[in-house]
């Protein structure tokens, strides 16, 4: 059912719009060279580019990703914070922006040549850029998807009203207007979503309440579709704690993983991987007005991140409770079957019947005739049952209750169900602003990767300042209109989380190999980097194809292992592609030789680096300090939540 705007809904969206369209035209006027456009000539306070740090990654992998992994998981989605990020961001500070900032690179890629050579640049240039559009896809598309389920806005009209609001603010302003308007969008979602979590809390009776109610739901998961096996049951904290049923196996916990998985998969790898190596957040930091700033950034950004789970992780656990609380009126949202596809999914359970399909046979039709996913459980108790004897309506709600649950339309439901006009205005507003960073953050830095690195690098060296600048904008428009066509792919996932971490077990995965020894170990060569960073993205792609996770992967016709979840496939596969890409690249460096000496590697290689001093600074504000302080109170909430 679909909600009534108000008036002073309509009025805080509208203006909301309009401040961000202002700020890219108000910004036009400074863009006068590809560098104001592209990289914002390095001129930004690092309060700003701290919150742009935050916010850039608060498009809807955060918000509808975390939302849905909340309600999947459990707490348990945590440790994409204190395990997944914080370490991160703190060791991006320390160690790596000096390198980065330092050696004046416009981008991560051009760091790379500096470090060992084109082809190494190149081959992360492109990887990384259809990396951003996938992610801008995936904003767009969980954009569209919430103006649909709450406005009743056509999806594909939607779609493509928000990347053109996206797309003028940002062609008139550029990097500078991205990071402007997410620092603004940062304050929006915070406003917007706080009020929901609040209101959620105080309904289901607080967190003692919400801990009884899953202990409930851990015995039986499958009742409220968490689970395909209605025999399944875990421990009473499964969906509660965030280290013990880790700790207990990958058969103890809904994520199903283990505690190697978690802890060097996503803690190391995938977490390591993004927030040190993605050019999307470490742009935000490189665009700050000096080196001080720039490592300030990501500590800056690291003290809202650690409390982000309030406001995103719970929604999801709250969504849960409620399904299980009696007259709440509420139950976790499912994919909607179109009307018009009723009569084929009945045909579907008929012949499954009539042929006495295995139920993975009826679920892969039922698929094939609706569109969406279906519970293998659910489908056996359908065939078993013999329904066909019932009226068409009957079977009609029948078979809609077997759908799986659409974990990413749990934000938008609880905005429904406890938004009036004011708060509804304003927590749409948050949700139009977290997607539309998302948008901006990948477009930008799409953009500068195509720009610097690809254009400039390969097909049109050696033209003018204004040229370039003209491509850049060129290719904004471009970059665009990708990622709508990446948005209609994004469509097939239940889970965008689930999504977002395959392709960054793709990307990141490996990068962070290469770059982990590139900046550590003098000896690293560009063969080896190069070949090492192709055998990590083939490590991925074959890993992915020879296992199977929740009907996904297995593409390649065997089916070697099978998880019990994406997420579990996900880290493994993040795993093998950095062990390969690591060893293969210092392997194939030690049998090639330097092309660079110790002097050409200076400032790109931390042991042939002057140790930054930091006169002037007082004790407590050096990055070492303040990354001690946040790692301490990161183990704290961990504890706390063991």
């Amino acid at each position: 059912m679909h909600i009534q705007l108000g008036f002073l809904d309509y009025a805080i969206l509208l203006i909301y719009v309009g401040f961000v369209i202002g700020i890219g035209f108000a910004l036009t006027r400074y863009m006068k060279t590809s560098s104001d456009f592209l990289t914002s000539g390095r001129s930004i306070p690092a309060w700003v580019t701290g919150l742009a740090f935050i916010s850039a990654n608060l498009g809807a992998l955060e918000l509808v990703g975390m939302a849905a992994s909340g309600a999947k998981y459990g707490i348990a989605t945590a440790h994409f914070y204190w395990l997944g990020a914080i370490p991160a961001m703190i060791f991006l500070a320390v160690f790596m922006m000096p390198f980065y900032y330092g050696s004046k690179a416009r981008s991560v890629p051009e760091y790379l040549n500096m470090r060992f050579d084109q082809r190494v640049a190149t081959l992360n240039a492109l990887s990384f850029a259809v990396m951003t559009v996938f992610a801008s896809g995936i904003s767009m598309d969980a954009l569209a998807k919430l103006l649909h389920s709450l406005l009743g806005w056509d999806y594909n009209l939607a779609l493509w009203i928000s990347s053109g609001v996206v797309l003028v603010y940002v062609l008139k302003g550029g990097l500078t207007s991205a990071i402007y308007t997410e620092v603004l969008q940062f304050f929006m979602i915070v406003l917007g979503f706080a009020p929901v979590v609040y209101l959620g809390l105080k309904d289901v009776g607080g967190w003692e309440v919400i801990k009884q109610q899953l202990t409930g739901v851990a015995a039986h998961p499958s009742a409220l579709n968490l689970w395909d096996d209605p025999s399944k049951s875990f421990a009473p904290d499964a969906w509660s704690s965030a280290w013990k049923p880790v700790l207990a196996g990958p058969s103890s916990n809904p994520m199903g993983v283990d505690w190697f998985a978690m802890v060097f998969g996503l803690g190391f790898v995938l977490s390591f991987g993004y927030w040190c190596t993605n050019f999307l957040v470490v742009q935000r930091a490189m665009a700050a007005k000096n080196m001080s700033a720039a490592r300030r950034t990501p500590l800056i950004a690291a003290v809202p991140k650690m409390l982000f789970p309030v406001l995103v992780i719970l929604p999801g656990i709250l969504a849960v409770v409620l399904t299980t609380l009696p007259g709440k009126n509420y139950r976790i949202p499912q994919a909607q079957i179109e009307s018009a596809k009723y009569p084929a999914a009945i045909a579907a359970v008929k012949q499954a019947i009539t042929d006495h399909a295995k139920p993975e046979d009826a679920v892969k039709a039922l698929h094939e005739a609706t569109g969406v996913n279906f519970n293998k459980a659910k489908v056996d108790a359908l065939l078993k049952e013999q329904i066909q004897s019932l009226p068409e309506t009957q079977l009609d709600s029948r078979i809609q209750d077997a759908v799986v649950n659409d974990y990413d339309g749990v934000i938008f439901s609880l905005v429904k169900k406890y938004c009036p006009t004011g708060l509804l205005g304003l927590a749409l507003t948050g949700l139009l602003a977290s997607f539309m960073s998302g948008m901006a953050g990948n477009v930008t830095a799409f953009n500068t990767i195509w720009t610097y690195n690809i254009y400039q690098a390969h097909l049109a060296p050696n033209k003018s300042d204004e040229h370039y600048a003209w491509m850049g904008r060129f290719i904004t428009v471009v970059g665009i209109l990708i990622s709508i066509a990446c948005a209609y792919v994004a469509q097939l996932f239940d889970n965008i989380m689930d999504f977002i971490q395959l392709v960054f077990g793709f990307v990141n995965a490996p990068l962070f190999a290469t770059f982990l020894l590139g900046m550590f170990w003098a000896r690293c060569t560009g063969t080896g980097a190069f070949i090492g960073l192709i055998g990590g993205i083939g490590t991925s792609a074959l890993f992915h194809g020879l296992t199977m996770a929740e009907g996904k992967g297995g593409w390649l016709g065997a089916d070697l292992h099978t998880f019990s979840s994406t997420m579990a496939q996900n880290f493994w596969l993040a795993s093998f592609a950095f062990a390969v890409c690591f060893l293969l690249t210092a392997a194939i460096s030690l049998a090639t030789r330097r092309t660079k000496t110790d002097q050409d590697l200076k400032g790109l290689v931390y042991s042939l680096t002057p140790k930054l001093k930091g006169e002037g600074e007082p004790w407590y504000l050096k990055p070492a300090v303040l990354g001690v302080i946040l790692l301490i109170c990161c183990v704290i909430l961990n504890v706390i939540f063991f």
